[in-house]
C-alpha cells in the first residue's frame, strides 16, 4: 500500500512490517522487521506492530495466539480481524487516497454479548525502529534507528520517533481519538560484556500502547499518582475505538505544529522551578478551541492535591501564562478546553539547589565515608574498581570551591580518601607510573581521569584547609595522572595504550587543568600535555565524518558521541562538533514530562531512562556545543536533560516508589511505565545492583545486590556545575524572549531574568553578544536584560 507520504508492507498474518517515507534517500524501515528479528537471534514475533494482548472476564486474550484472524486489504486500507464469542478486536491502517500524506491507525474492541464488562487490560504493540543495529557500520544506527519519546496525556497522547542523524524527516504518532492511558516497553537485547567482545552491546525497544491497566496487581506503581492505570468499562453491544495519525516532521517545532494541525494544543513548559519560584507555560491552541481551566496537581504527605489556577492568569486564547508554586515534587499541569479534552505537562519542583547540593556532601562525608578502622580504611563507599565512584569526592571539592565555603572535616575525609585509599589503590605503593591491575590482567585507564580529577580539585582548596599535602603537591600529583591518562607511552599493555587516545568525562577539565599548569611556569611540560591533548583532540576531530567517536564497547553510545561533541566543540572544531551534537539533540528527545527528556542509554534499564553519570555528561557536552554554536535546539536539549539528571538526586520526588532520604540519590530512573521485562522498576529509581536478582548477566554485573545506589554519581555533578551550575542564558525566537535555567519578569524597564544556577556568575545571550560575569567569589541572583544588553540590580 502506498500513497504520497508512505509506502508499507505486511506479513500474512496483518503485522505492519515495513513503514517507509516516500523521498527518503536512507530508505529507512521505521517498524521492526522480523526479518531482522530472525537474522539476530531474536523471538519476538508477538510482539510485532498490530499484535496485542487484552483481560476481560478474567481471561487473558493473545492475538498471536488467535484461532480466527482474517486479514483483510483493498488499495489504502488494511484491517486485521480477531473474532470469537464474545469480543470483536479490528486493527485497521488506512492510506485514505494517493495524495494524503499520513497513516491512520484505528483500534476496534467489541463486546458482543449482553452484559456489560470490564476491559482490565489492553494493550497493542507498536514498535518503531528504537533499534541499535549489531553492526559496525555506525552509519546504519544514525540513519536508520530512532529514539521513542512518549507525551502520554488523557485526550492528546503522542510519540516523537526521532531519527538519530537528527537531520529527518522524522515520524510522529498523535492520538485523535480515544485514551491511551500510558507507553510500556520491552527490551531484546544480547550483551557479550563478558566475552571480550567490543562492540558487545546491542538490541530493541519494543513500544506498546497502554489502553486500559497495563499491570498485573501486583506490580502495579502506587506511588504514580500522575498517570491512570485502571480498567475501563466497555458496556454491552458498543464499540470503544481509539485512532492515531502518523505523520512526517523536521524538528521539535515542527512535532508541535502537526500537532496542532491535527486539533491538538501545544505547551511548552520550563521543567523544573523551586518551591516559591515560577511555573512558565507556553500555550498555543489550535482553531476554535478555548482554555476554560488550568489545574495544578501534586502530591503532599501521601495525599493528592488539586487546585484550580485563577482566570486571571491566563487568556482563553493561550499565550504565555507565569504562576508561582511553593510545593516540592512533581507537578501535573492540566489544561482544560472548552470541548471537555485536556492536555497537560509534568513538571518538577524541588528544593533550592545549593540546599539539595550541601545536604548531598553532608551525606556523602557523614554516611557513606569511613575511616581507618574500617576494612577498607578511608574510602567513601561502596567500594569499587572503578574510578566512577570516586565522583563523590569530586563532587565535595567542586562544591567547596563554588560555595567557597570549606567545611574542614569534609576536606580532611576527602583528603585521607586520596592520599590513604585511592593514591595506594590503583598504584603500585602509590606510584603513578604503576598502575594496579585491579581487573585480573589489565587496568582501566579510564579510571585515571576521576582520579586526576581528586586530585586537581584538592589543588584548589586553600592551603590552610589542607593537612596531609599541599596544594603544590596535589597539582603535581594531578599532572603525573593526567598524563598517565593520555599518554601512550607510558603503558606496555596495547588495550591500554589504545583507551589513553579515547575521550572520557576528562574532556571537561582538561582545558582548565591545562591552564592552570601553564600559569605554574612550567611551559616545558605543559607544552607537552598540550601537544598530547591536542592529538586527542585532533584524532577525534579527523574520525568526526565517519563518526569513530559514536562507537564505544557498544554499537552506538552516548558515552561515546556525547565526550566527542563536547570536547571539539570546547576545542574549536566546530565541523565535527556540530556532526555529533545532532546526535546528541535525538538522543535526548523531547516530552510534555521532565522526566521523559534524558539521554536515553536504555541498557541500563531496559527502557527508556536517565542515567545520571553519563545523561548528566551528555547534557553537558550538549550545553559546550550551544556555547559553540549557538544553536537554541542544542541549550534547550541541555538544559532539559540536566533536570531529568537532577531527579536523581530529589528527595521530595514522590510520584516514584523508591523515596530518599536527605543527601541521598540513585544513579538511574527507568521511565516507561510498565517496563515489561521488570515491572519492579517501572518509573521508579534504582541503583544498578538492583537487576542482581535477574541472573544471567546481570548477577555478575552487579553481583553485591546490597551495595548503595549511587556508587556511580558525582561527576556529572561537577560538570553541571561548571555549566547551569553558574550560567543562565537568554535567547530569541520569533521576538519572543526565552529563559533558559531561570525565568524573565516582564517589567515598564525591560525583562528582569531570575537565575536558577545554585551560584549564579553569568548571564549570555549569544544572538546579542551579550555577557554578564560577576566578579570572583561573586554571585548575582537577577539582572535586568535592557536594550543595550544586561544591567546589574542592586540586591
Amino acid at each position: 500500500m502506498e500513497n504520497k507520504a508512505f509506502n508499507i508492507k505486511f506479513n500474512k498474518k496483518g503485522n505492519l512490517i515495513g513503514l517507509y517515507q516516500n523521498g527518503d534517500k536512507y530508505n529507512m524501515n521505521w517498524v521492526v522487521d522480523p526479518a531482522y528479528l530472525k537474522k539476530v537471534g531474536f523471538k519476538d514475533d508477538d510482539k510485532l506492530f498490530g499484535e496485542f494482548e487484552v483481560v476481560t472476564f478474567g481471561e487473558k486474550r493473545r492475538s498471536i495466539n488467535a484461532k480466527h484472524r482474517k486479514v483483510v486489504t483493498d488499495d489504502y486500507r488494511t484491517s486485521v480481524i480477531y473474532d470469537d464469542r464474545r469480543v470483536k478486536m479490528e486493527v485497521i491502517y488506512n492510506l485514505r487516497d494517493a495524495e494524503y500524506e499520513g497513516l491512520d491507525f484505528k483500534v476496534q474492541l467489541t463486546n458482543k454479548t449482553n452484559e456489560n464488562f470490564q476491559i482490565n487490560d489492553f494493550r497493542v504493540w507498536t514498535p518503531f525502529a528504537h533499534i541499535m543495529y549489531r553492526d559496525k557500520n555506525v552509519l546504519k544506527n544514525i540513519n536508520e534507528s530512532c529514539t521513542v519519546t512518549p507525551s502520554i496525556s488523557k485526550d492528546f497522547t503522542r510519540l516523537a520517533m526521532v531519527r538519530n542523524n537528527n537531520k529527518g524527516p522524522n515520524l510522529g504518532m498523535y492520538q485523535t481519538w480515544g485514551e491511551t492511558k500510558s507507553v510500556g516497553t520491552y527490551c531484546e537485547y544480547s550483551n557479550l560484556f563478558f566475552e571480550n567482545v567490543s562492540p558487545s552491546l546491542d538490541g530493541i525497544l519494543f513500544h506498546q500502547l497502554v489502553l486500559a491497566g497495563g499491570y498485573v496487581e501486583k506490580d502495579v506503581p502506587h506511588h504514580d499518582w500522575i498517570y491512570d492505570h485502571s480498567p475501563i468499562d466497555l458496556p454491552a453491544n458498543t464499540t470503544k475505538e481509539w485512532t492515531w495519525t502518523i505523520c512526517s516532521f523536521k524538528d521539535k517545532n515542527d512535532f508541535g505544529t502537526q500537532g496542532k494541525n491535527l486539533g491538538m494544543p501545544y505547551i511548552g513548559y520550563n521543567p523544573y522551578t523551586h518551591a516559591g519560584g515560577y511555573v512558565a507555560l507556553e500555550v498555543r491552541l489550535p482553531l476554535r478551541r478555548r482554555i476554560t481551566n488550568i489545574y495544578v496537581w501534586f502530591n503532599k504527605n501521601g495525599y493528592l492535591q488539586k487546585y484550580e489556577l485563577p482566570h486571571k492568569y491566563y487568556e482563553p486564547t493561550g499565550g504565555f501564562i507565569y504562576f508561582q508554586v511553593h510545593e516540592q515534587g512533581e507537578h501535573k499541569i492540566e489544561v482544560v478546553m472548552d470541548d471537555g479534552c485536556s492536555d497537560c505537562v509534568v513538571l518538577n519542583v524541588m528544593d533550592k539547589i545549593p540546599q539539595l547540593l550541601k545536604e548531598r556532601c553532608d551525606y556523602i562525608c557523614d554516611t557513606l565515608y569511613h575511616g581507618k578502622n574500617d576494612k577498607v580504611p578511608y574510602c567513601f563507599y561502596p567500594v569499587s574498581n572503578q574510578g566512577e565512584s570516586i565522583g563523590k569526592l569530586n563532587l565535595v571539592l567542586k562544591y567547596s570551591i563554588l560555595a567557597n565555603k570549606f567545611n574542614p572535616s569534609h576536606i580532611k575525609k576527602v583528603e585521607e580518601s586520596a592520599v590513604y585509599y585511592i593514591k595506594q589503590k590503583w598504584f603500585e605503593n602509590g606510584d603513578f607510573l604503576k598502575p594496579v591491575k585491579l581487573y585480573g590482567s589489565f587496568y582501566r585507564v579510564m579510571d585515571f581521569e576521576y582520579i586526576a580529577h581528586t586530585f586537581f580539585l584538592l589543588s584548589q582548596i586553600p592551603n590552610k584547609y589542607l593537612k596531609l599535602n599541599n596544594a603544590k603537591t596535589y597539582m603535581d600529583w594531578a599532572l603525573q595522572v593526567f598524563e598517565l591518562r593520555i599518554n601512550p607511552d607510558l603503558h606496555k599493555l596495547k588495550r591500554a595504550k589504545e583507551e589513553t587516545q579515547m575521550l572520557g568525562v576528562f574532556f571537561l577539565y582538561a582545558p582548565e587543568l591545562l591552564e592552570a599548569l601553564k600559569a605554574t611556569g612550567d611551559i616545558k611540560r605543559y607544552k607537552k600535555y598540550k601537544k598530547l591533548w591536542d592529538n586527542i583532540i585532533k584524532r577525534v576531530g579527523d574520525g568526526a565524518d565517519t563518526y569513530k567517536g559514536a562507537i564505544t564497547e557498544h554499537y552506538f553510545d552516548n558515552a561515546g558521541f556525547g565526550p566527542s561533541a563536547g570536547a571539539l566543540a570546547m576545542n574549536g572544531h566546530l565541523k565535527g562538533a556540530r556532526k555529533y551534537a545532532e546526535l546528541l539533540v535525538a538522543n535526548i528527545g523531547y516530552s510534555n514530562d521532565f522526566r521523559a527528556q534524558n539521554p536515553h542509554r536504555w541498557w541500563e534499564a531496559l527502557s527508556y531512562m536517565t542515567h545520571s553519570l553519563w545523561g548528566g555528561i551528555s547534557a553537558a557536552s550538549m550545553l559546550k556545543c550551544y556555547e559553540a554554536l549557538n544553536d537554541w535546539k542544542m541549550l534547550d536539549a541541555a538544559y532539559y536533560a540536566t533536570v531529568a539528571i537532577l531527579y536523581c538526586y530529589d528527595t521530595h520526588a514522590n510520584a516514584c516508589n523508591l523515596r530518599l532520604n536527605k543527601g541521598e540519590a540513585a544513579s538511574t530512573y527507568s521511565v516507561a511505565g510498565p517496563l515489561i521485562n521488570f515491572p519492579k522498576i517501572s518509573r521508579d529509581r534504582f541503583g544498578q545492583s538492583v537487576f542482581a536478582e535477574l541472573g544471567g548477566i546481570f548477577s555478575k554485573l552487579f553481583a553485591n545486590d546490597d551495595s548503595t545506589m549511587d556508587w556511580d554519581m558525582g561527576e556529572e555533578m561537577c560538570a553541571y556545575l561548571d555549566g547551569f551550575g553558574t550560567k543562565t542564558f537568554v535567547y530569541e525566537l520569533q521576538g519572543i524572549i526565552y529563559v533558559v535555567n531561570g525565568v524573565p519578569v516582564q517589567t515598564k524597564d525591560g525583562y528582569i531574568i531570575k537565575s536558577y544556577a545554585p551560584f549564579p556568575k553569568e548571564f549570555h545571550f549569544l544572538d546579542k553578544d551579550w555577557h554578564f560575569v560577576c566578579k570572583k567569589n561573586e554571585t548575582i541572583s537577577q539582572v535586568r536584560l535592557t536594550k543595550n544588553g544586561f544591567k546589574r540590580i542592586k540586591e
